[in-house]
């Protein structure tokens, strides 16, 4: 469902626009009586991403625009703050079922049935970076972008889950999503480094080196190939040992949790 604009972003920016707004008599009320996004105005928002817009509805999150578009006959979600200053896209999860909920309904989104499962021999891990254990029993797959900020607070997951499980293996995937258009030198970076100084540097927003190797550019190139053909379509997206796919992070005691079978 999130295929769109060639594998785009699953990235939230904090919006400029009030959530609420004052009427006359001074009561808060509901932004969407004043706030509107057209079609035309729409499509001139976002033509850099080269996708039609097909259709527009307020968001679940409120002081957002939740628009289904569509490029190369791929259909997928993004979103628009009310300011029309931010675009993001991601899984808008309710915190109480911990689902992903939409504006569009099921009839309305395109059905592209993401695989339960991978083979995970065939995952490229020459195109990785290894956190943790390089040696280690226990191995979990992380295809991830380095300025998604879902996947920079999984990191710091990641990163804990390291520390408190001595024999696991965590295979970083760099997979820059298109809207990002920077994530794609900061993967190509990690992956000339194979570094986890310039790995965390590239999660926390800091100055990375410029990638100078073609090689990386096969990698990273690779590995968007790789999530593409397997139904990897947003970051953070987590491969179990098994091959189970699991869309979305999750806290270090949760994966460890997974990673025992609980």
């Amino acid at each position: 469902m999130l295929k769109v604009l060639v594998s785009v972003i699953a990235c939230v920016t904090l919006f400029t626009t009030p959530l609420f707004a004052m009427d006359k008599e001074g009561h808060k009320s509901d932004c969407t009586s004043c706030h509107t996004l057209s079609t035309k105005e729409a499509s001139e928002l976002l033509k850099a991403t080269g996708g039609t817009v097909k259709s527009i509805k307020y968001a679940p999150i409120k002081g957002m625009y939740e628009i289904l578009m569509e490029k190369d006959g791929k259909q997928g979600l993004v979103y628009v703050d009310f300011a029309k200053k931010h675009i993001m896209q991601g899984f808008t999860i309710d915190l109480a079922t911990m689902q992903p909920v939409t504006a569009h309904t099921q009839q309305e989104l395109p059905q592209q049935k993401q695989p339960a499962s991978l083979d995970v021999k065939t995952i490229p891990l020459e195109n990785s970076i290894v956190m943790g254990n390089p040696k280690g029993a226990k191995k979990i797959y992380v295809f991830t972008d380095p300025d998604c900020p879902y996947c920079r607070k999984f990191h710091a997951e990641l990163k804990a889950l390291a520390k408190s499980a001595p024999d696991v293996a965590i295979y970083i995937m760099p997979f820059p999503l298109a809207m990002h258009p920077g994530a794609y030198d900061k993967a190509r970076a990690v992956l000339e480094a194979k570094t986890l100084d310039v790995l965390d540097n590239a999660f926390e927003g800091k100055d990375v080196p410029k990638p100078a190797k073609d090689a990386s550019k096969a990698q990273v190139d690779s590995n968007i190939k790789f999530g593409n053909a397997n139904g990897i379509t947003g970051t953070p997206t987590l491969v179990l040992p098994d091959g189970k796919i699991i869309v979305g992070g999750r806290d270090a005691d949760a994966l460890k949790k997974m990673l025992e079978g609980k």
